[in-house]
């Protein structure tokens, strides 16, 4: 790679991107426990994330990610992570774990560890549902972003996957932001983030 090239991630994100962990070569050929699919490959990125589950811990993580760098980055340090942890540990892994292993990451390439912790999400749900363990599945927490009307993140994500795409079409849905505004930009981000995810 060219010297002059302009690198805008860290030397972890670099590395996890040339040399990628844990990549699920031929899927019939894993006989995983659980899988998780998130994304949209139309838009940008899908994430795929098989695991085996051995005595409640994960023994293996494997995964396809269709995307840019932190997206391949983020799946790849996130199956190395999860190996050895328990269900309950690699249930509760969030956004900012997976960033923070990678030293971070540019502010608009957030939402590519947000996939990861969604595919490895929906993959310990696919396994519990199959071993008959559905009460272990935990509604996600939901934060709220606006204040005023008492919308939270899931409302704007629902309003997304119905149609929203700006921040005019969320205030016509759900009102978010018709009173002081202050919801704005945590808001859009919040758009752009499930409109990569979910529309096609």
């Amino acid at each position: 790679m060219s010297e002059d090239f302009n690198w805008m991630y860290s030397e972890v994100v670099k590395d996890h991107f040339i040399n990628p962990r844990n990549v699920l070569g031929d899927e019939n050929a894993f006989a995983a426990d659980g899988k998780g699919v998130v994304g949209n490959i139309k838009c940008g990125d899908q994430m795929l994330i098989v695991i085996k589950v051995n005595d409640g811990i994960i023994s293996d993580c494997k995964w396809k990610t269709y995307g840019c760098a932190s997206a391949i980055a983020s799946t790849s340090i996130l199956s190395q992570a999860v190996i050895g942890m328990t269900l309950e540990e690699a249930y509760h892994v969030k956004p900012k774990d997976i960033a923070d292993r990678l030293g971070g990451l540019p502010e608009h390439k957030i939402h590519c560890s947000v996939l990861g912790d969604k595919a490895l999400r929906a993959a310990i749900e696919d396994y519990y549902r199959k071993t008959g363990r559905e009460e272990r599945i935990e509604e996600e927490e939901t934060r709220i972003i606006c204040q005023c009307m008492n919308v939270t993140d899931r409302d704007i994500e629902e309003a997304v996957r119905n149609g929203a795409r700006n921040y005019a079409d969320l205030q016509n849905m759900t009102k978010a932001g018709t009173v002081c505004g202050q919801c704005r930009k945590e808001s859009e981000e919040l758009i752009h983030q499930y409109v990569h995810m979910y529309v096609e």
